[in-house]
């Protein structure tokens, strides 16, 4: 159990600031909302899907590569200097080869009017490849100030920006002043720019890491970590095809006249999911060393298998809080009516993203004995559904079509890696608890859709619903008393 302890303590360190992170990022959300109609937001989510995509195909995977060398190689060093030198090389011909060809690669994004977009994407993936090598140092050593306090001087910046370039200055400019380095016509292109400045500001904050860089690039062990990331760059990209690629497909997929203002609605409602999402990325960061380094212990197998359980736990927790709350959760994230008939997608947004983070669970199996091509072919295998699922729902459900993929998607990846798992990497899992915990949360929430009660005794009726679920769950996760034995 102290295993766990340790466990959740990191969680609740990186998950401090992830969450306080997102917050402050989502804080964005509705002031983005009121500021553009859904054809004008649509960009954002529609953008920041490719971005995804690019990210995971500039880091190939070589984040895990790097947890996994520096422990078992005798010169860590040689794992760090190794891995940096390769994205420093890989980003250089991205950004070069993106650069000369940003205006065909505009054309084919549907934006042949702002080629500016490709240029600035462009670098902001880039300066994110450059950090993330640097980063997974922090984790790796521990080191979740300093980790903590480069995220959030990233996300301040970035809210404060928006703030500056979407209220401040158009503020000014009503009041007659004089703004040269303001132009109105770039409109959504401040949201991007705010970006831009804060990653490349997370590049600067990281030059002590890049100190350490020695430009002593080992090619042997590079082909070693290259073979072990490959398949979890396939992992990752097939990953972003079940994640974001939604947003790519509605917008050929749903009727060209209202393409924009869907994919817009879509987007937004999106965003609702993120309660669930952070969770799982907090989890992440700090279980992925975590689950490394407890690899010698003995009793390693019984620690993953309570760690699924109670992050089950805690997953139907926060599907729970979100929908019984739904109606309040929607007017803080969103606030804007014109973006609400998209709350239909949210539970299925939230269970499928708790899916997700159980795949990650039953995901180490292959990641402790280096079967990583496994993965890539679970994660292929999700692609696939993905893609059939959207072509096939789209075109008859719109964009719930889309939610409902994303959730089939996730459940059955997770139980496809649970099943391998169990053969190759058996861990006792209590199974029987998992499934209680997430059928207690979609039951109660089915039974507070039932109730039918609205204004304060619909809140009233789904707290006590919230608390049923808590007080079950302590009841049968409570330390059990042993009784001394009598002399």
């Amino acid at each position: 159990m102290s295993a766990i302890k340790k466990l959740a303590k990191q969680t609740a360190t990186y998950g401090f600031s992830t969450i306080l992170g997102r917050l402050l990022n989502y804080s964005l959300v509705p002031l983005h909302l009121r500021i553009f109609a859904p054809a004008e937001y649509a960009p954002i989510g529609d953008l920041y899907s490719y971005v995804a995509f690019l990210g995971v195909l500039l880091t190939y995977g070589l984040e895990t590569a790097y947890f996994r060398f520096s422990r078992s190689e005798e010169k860590p060093e040689s794992v760090y200097n190794t891995a940096y030198i390769s994205h420093l090389v890989s980003s250089a011909l991205f950004l070069t080869l993106f650069l000369v060809f940003a205006t065909p690669i505009s054309g084919f994004l549907k934006y042949p009017n702002h080629v500016e977009y490709v240029v600035w994407f462009s670098f902001i993936v880039v300066f994110d490849a450059l950090t993330a090598i640097p980063l997974a140092r922090l984790r790796k050593e521990n080191r979740a100030k300093r980790f903590v306090s480069i995220r959030m001087t990233n996300i301040s910046i970035n809210v404060l920006l928006n703030l500056v370039f979407l209220l401040l200055l158009p503020w000014l400019v009503t009041q007659g002043m004089e703004v040269p380095f303001y132009d109105k016509s770039i409109g959504v292109g401040y949201v991007f720019i705010a970006n831009l400045i804060s990653s490349g500001l997370t590049l600067v904050l990281l030059m002590p890491q890049l100190r350490k860089v020695h430009f002593n690039f080992n090619s042997a062990l590079w082909k070693r970590m290259m073979v072990y990331s490959w398949p979890i760059l396939i992992m990752g990209f097939a990953g972003m095809v079940n994640e974001v690629f939604d947003r790519i497909l509605l917008k050929y997929l749903l009727p060209p006249d209202n393409q924009q203002y869907l994919v817009g609605i879509y987007s937004a409602c999106y965003k609702i999911s993120i309660f669930m999402t952070l969770f799982v990325q907090m989890f992440r960061f700090a279980a992925e060393p975590f689950f490394f380094n407890q690899a010698e212990d003995k009793n390693s197998h019984q620690v993953y298998a309570d760690v699924m359980k109670y992050f089950v736990l805690a997953g139907g927790l926060i599907f729970l809080g979100v929908m019984l709350y739904l109606d309040l959760v929607k007017d803080i994230l969103i606030g804007n009516p014109a973006y609400y008939p998209g709350l239909v997608i949210v539970p299925w947004l939230l269970l499928g993203n708790l899916f997700l983070g159980m795949f990650f669970n039953y995901s180490f199996w292959f990641k402790l004995t280096d079967k990583t091509t496994a993965g890539a072919s679970i994660s292929i295998f999700g692609a696939v559904v993905t893609l059939l699922l959207n072509w096939l729902l789209i075109p008859i459900m719109g964009y719930l079509g889309s939610a409902i993929a994303t959730f089939i998607c996730y459940a059955s990846m997770m139980l496809v890696c649970y099943f391998m798992g169990r053969k190759r990497f058996p861990v006792p899992y209590d199974n029987g608890r998992i499934l209680f915990y997430l059928s207690m949360a979609i039951g109660l929430y089915l039974l507070s859709l039932r109730l039918g009660v609205t204004g304060i005794l619909q809140y009233a009726a789904n707290t006590g619903l919230l608390l049923i679920y808590v007080g079950i769950a302590y009841l049968i996760e409570k330390p059990k008393k042993v009784k001394p034995i009598q002399a």
